[in-house]
């Protein structure tokens, strides 16, 4: 059960209305990195979530956090638009300069929103559930989570950098915030899984299936032997197992790729010239 509690989790009310960057802001809003994405890939996390009770609890608790993070972006879209009407904008743009900047405003902001946010990123793509990941395995479900944190700080920092309302910098410092915060969530509960599974997933998979040959090998497949010096390409592999090398040719050791005819009815190419 949720309850809704009137007040916004921290202040999201711009200095004044800016309709171009109420656009931009819906990238972190309705994009893949933004705030519905981690909404709904927490809740289904937790909700799907058979393991500790901890993880649950806690994936429940950021879950519902980030509807906060929603309603506040919302917010502030709904107020950046605000004294915005189309006929202002109408006026405006008879002046040229005004035109070039007013020009880049979401139209469906006024014409479907009416002057409201809506759940789709910066350039209308709307929302949609392949973003978020909940597969039911928590250590590859956490790394997700801390590259859709990183990837969502990223793209926040470079919005407070787009802008010098105070306001709505206000806000954003708060988000980045609790994305840094996030971001050290996520690697300490990876951490704690990965001192308990190793750091290879799935880790209930018997590796003895594995072609043990090639699983510390680093392939260089490319022009350059730049990637040789990285620390992947030698000494002890991360999972403490085997030990990195590097294959500077490597050689494909598989059949050659020749598929037969298709049978007639698929009416594919013709092998044979036509009597």
């Amino acid at each position: 059960m949720f309850f809704h509690v009137k007040e916004l989790q921290y202040t999201a009310k711009p200095s004044k209305p800016d309709p171009v960057y109420a656009k931009k802001l819906q990238e972190v809003l309705g994009g893949q990195y933004g705030e519905i994405s981690v909404m709904m890939q927490y809740l289904f996390q937790g909700w799907n979530c058979r393991g500790e009770k901890k993880y649950r609890d806690m994936l429940l608790d950021i879950g519902t956090e980030e509807i906060a993070h929603v309603e506040m972006l919302a917010t502030m879209i709904a107020q950046l638009l605000d004294k915005a009407p189309v006929e202002e904008q109408e006026d405006a743009a008879k002046d040229p300069i005004i035109a070039s900047v007013m020009g880049g405003m979401n139209p469906q902001h006024a014409i479907v929103n009416g002057l409201g946010a809506s759940p789709n990123d910066s350039v209308g793509f709307p929302w949609t559930a392949r973003y978020t990941i909940a597969s039911g395995n928590l250590l590859a479900d956490f790394r997700a989570n801390l590259n859709a944190e990183s990837q969502g700080r990223l793209q926040v920092v470079r919005l407070y950098e787009m802008t010098d309302d105070p306001g709505v910098r206000d806000m954003l410092s708060f988000l980045i915030a609790r994305d840094s915060y996030h971001q050290n969530q996520w690697a300490a509960a990876i951490a704690e899984l990965e001192e308990k599974e190793g750091i290879v997933v799935p880790s209930t998979f018997n590796r003895e299936y594995e072609k043990s040959d090639v699983a510390y090998t680093f392939m260089n497949c490319s022009e350059g032997t730049e990637s040789q010096q990285g620390r992947w390409a030698s000494g002890p592999s991360m999972d403490g197992l085997g030990q990195f090398t590097y294959e500077a040719k490597p050689v494909g050791t598989g059949q050659a790729p020749e598929l037969s005819p298709a049978p007639g009815y698929i009416h594919g190419t013709p092998t044979t010239k036509k009597q």
